[in-house]
């Protein structure tokens, strides 16, 4: 059994309701692979997602940008994972570099959040990546292994995870990880989780790669072996994201 592609659209801080209905319609009017060969998950602002999960197409889910770090309560702002289960939301972002470089959450603490998230029947998308000057400095590796080993230190089984390799220098930048770049981070992942968790998790986990992902450069990154789909940010507000989830054909014809 393959690992089936997973394309994530992160819609970030964006939108307002008739720019939200203008995407879904897209989406729903967009001819995209079947549910077999690709799993499609867009990740609306907490205001819109109940909305876009009621208009949107089954076969396309959605995502939380983020939830607290345990049970609700007297957590002003905060939006618990009980609240995402009981919409019926099935996945949700976790660890993403803006939230750990902006709002200084770190690695223990997003290891916290999966642990909790998956508690409560929710599926994660936890993102891991490296700073421009970590990348120079050559520690990539050592990075986004620190990363991932605080999650794996919280959770039990990795079944409900996709990991999201997300290079920070490439996020909105224009700036792409080569192929080559992205593949040697993912193989280096997978080598990480056979040698730290289990063959069978390095086998079966989905690694994606986020950042600066577009219609032009899809293919080719996603035709790389260990590459198992992206976390998409601008272009998954654009009519390019139909093209970006075709780049699953890549792999089914492989």
């Amino acid at each position: 059994m393959g690992r089936k592609f997973f394309v994530g659209g992160n819609w970030k801080c964006n939108g307002t309701a008739e720019d939200v209905k203008k995407i879904v319609a897209t989406l729903n009017a967009g001819q995209i692979p079947s549910t077999d060969v690709v799993e499609v998950v867009v990740s609306p602002p907490f205001v819109f997602l109940t909305s876009v999960k009621s208009e949107l197409r089954p076969e396309i889910q959605v995502a939380a940008q983020n939830c607290w770090v345990k049970k609700g309560g007297a957590f002003t702002g905060e939006v618990s994972a009980e609240m995402l289960a009981n919409l019926g939301v099935p996945w949700v972002i976790l660890g993403h570099s803006e939230r750990r470089a902006l709002l200084n959450e770190t690695n223990e603490f997003v290891g916290d959040k999966v642990a909790y998230a998956l508690s409560q029947g929710l599926k994660v998308i936890a993102c891991v990546g490296e700073t421009l000057e970590q990348r120079e400095a050559g520690t990539t590796m050592e990075v986004v292994a620190a990363q991932t080993k605080a999650i794996a230190d919280k959770i039990s089984s990795w079944d409900n995870v996709v990991l999201a390799y997300e290079p920070v220098w490439a996020i909105g930048t224009g700036k792409v990880a080569s192929p080559a770049q992205a593949q040697e981070v993912h193989a280096g992942l997978r080598k990480w989780f056979c040698d730290n968790v289990s063959a069978e998790v390095s086998a079966s986990t989905r690694i994606i790669y986020g950042g600066s992902v577009s219609g032009s450069n899809c293919k080719e990154l996603g035709g790389q072996t260990d590459v198992d789909g992206f976390l998409v940010g601008g272009a998954s507000l654009k009519p390019e994201f139909i093209d970006i989830i075709k780049a699953a054909e890549v792999k089914k014809s492989a």
